[in-house]
C-alpha cells in the first residue's frame, strides 16, 4: 500500500467492456521527506514526482490523499476483482502520525492549509 494524491481525472470514450462505468483518477504516489528547521524535526508528505492511472472504489476527488494498492493487490477488492487494472484506490487518507508527530491531517487541509502536510504535535484522534 502506498500514500497518493490525486491530480486530476481521466476521460476514456472506448475501452474495454469490464472497465465501462469505472472512475478513473489520475495520482502521484507520495513520500515522507524529513527536514531539520531551527533545530527541529519537521516531516511532510512530498510528490514522487510519478503519475498513476487509479480505479477509484471509495469516491475520492481531486487535491484529496488516498491509499493505493498496486499489481495483484489492486485486483482483490469486490469492486475490482473483473477487472484489467494494476492500480486502484482503497482508501480516503484522514490522519498520517509518524513517531507520534502528525504529518498530514486532513481537517487542516480542509480548513485553508495546504495539506503539505507540515509537522504538527498531538496525537491522532
Amino acid at each position: 500500500m502506498f500514500l497518493a494524491r490525486v491530480t486530476g481525472s481521466l476521460v476514456s470514450s472506448q475501452k474495454v467492456d469490464s472497465m465501462v462505468g469505472q472512475k478513473l483518477l489520475v495520482v502521484e504516489p507520495l513520500r515522507i521527506q524529513e527536514q531539520s528547521v531551527d533545530g527541529k524535526t519537521e516531516s511532510q508528505l512530498v510528490s514522487t514526482s510519478r503519475t498513476f492511472i487509479s480505479v477509484d472504489t471509495v469516491g475520492a476527488g481531486e487535491g484529496q490523499v488516498v491509499l493505493i494498492v498496486q499489481g495483484s493487490s489492486a485486483r482483490f477488492t469486490p469492486s475490482t476483482k473483473p477487472l484489467p487494472i494494476d492500480c486502484a484506490i482503497i482508501g480516503l487518507v484522514d490522519v498520517v502520525q509518524i513517531q507520534g508527530r502528525i504529518i498530514f491531517n486532513t481537517k487542516a487541509s480542509v480548513s485553508g492549509n495546504s495539506g503539505s502536510g507540515k509537522s504538527s504535535t498531538g496525537s491522532a484522534t
